[in-house]
């Protein structure tokens, strides 16, 4: 049986009680904790930035899991890793030299990832996949919490793997937005390894009981 990675994001806790959420996270069975991280240029919106990632940082248990939705994402690779990123995953839409942003990424210890929006193919990732740890596939369209999911996203996950698979990559394949119960298991059966879950999990009545669920996916 798979271990699936369940990463809870950050952009739909209570930000007037982020200790509460953050003491959540911690005792839940979640193994990551996935923070957007937007500019208001690549997406149309803003999120948060890095005093609150680095006070994330000084509370949180889980792998820190960074996502960046922004321009010019090398200007800042290594801000987030001393802030603490784990993971850091930035947009192929948003690298002209991307081999270099993901050795850039790697040279400092963390877990490079690559995010395709949804209307970006997967065989643009051919001659990277090899050298990526996380391919993110999102299955919203990126910028804001509780969008609906994409159905095409399964058949994109399933063609990620296949990918992988071919160019014996060790690549883990992680899905964002849109994430619950039911487009979970589906994800989970056609191939993702990573579910990040945001307003499904902190609009729950009981979001450690809802983490535990996917968990069990």
């Amino acid at each position: 049986m798979r271990n699936i990675i369940i990463a809870p994001s950050l952009l739909s806790a209570d930000f007037a009680n982020l200790q509460k959420d953050l003491d959540m996270i911690n005792e839940s069975q979640a193994d990551w904790l996935h923070l957007d991280v937007m500019d208001g240029v690549f997406v149309p919106n803003i999120s948060f930035g890095m005093p609150v990632i680095g006070a994330v940082n000084r509370v949180c248990k889980k792998t820190l899991d960074v996502h960046l939705m922004i321009v010019e994402p090398d200007k800042f690779i290594d801000d987030f890793h001393k802030l603490g990123a784990q993971v850091l995953t930035v947009h192929y839409e948003a690298c002209t030299h991307l081999h270099r942003t993901i050795q850039r990424i790697k040279a400092l210890g963390m877990k490079a990832g690559v995010a395709l929006n949804p209307h970006t193919p997967i065989s643009l990732l051919e001659e990277i996949i090899a050298d990526i740890d996380v391919v993110m596939l999102m299955s919203v369209n990126p910028g804001f919490g509780g969008q609906k999911f994409i159905e095409n996203a399964l058949d994109k996950v399933a063609r990620a793997k296949e990918l992988i698979i071919k160019k014996g990559s060790s690549a883990i394949i992680e899905v964002d937005g849109g994430v619950n119960l039911e487009t979970g298991k589906r994800l989970i059966e056609a191939g993702a390894d990573a579910l990040v879950a945001g307003s499904f999990v902190f609009n729950s009545a009981n979001p450690l009981q809802t983490i535990k669920d996917l968990k069990a996916l």
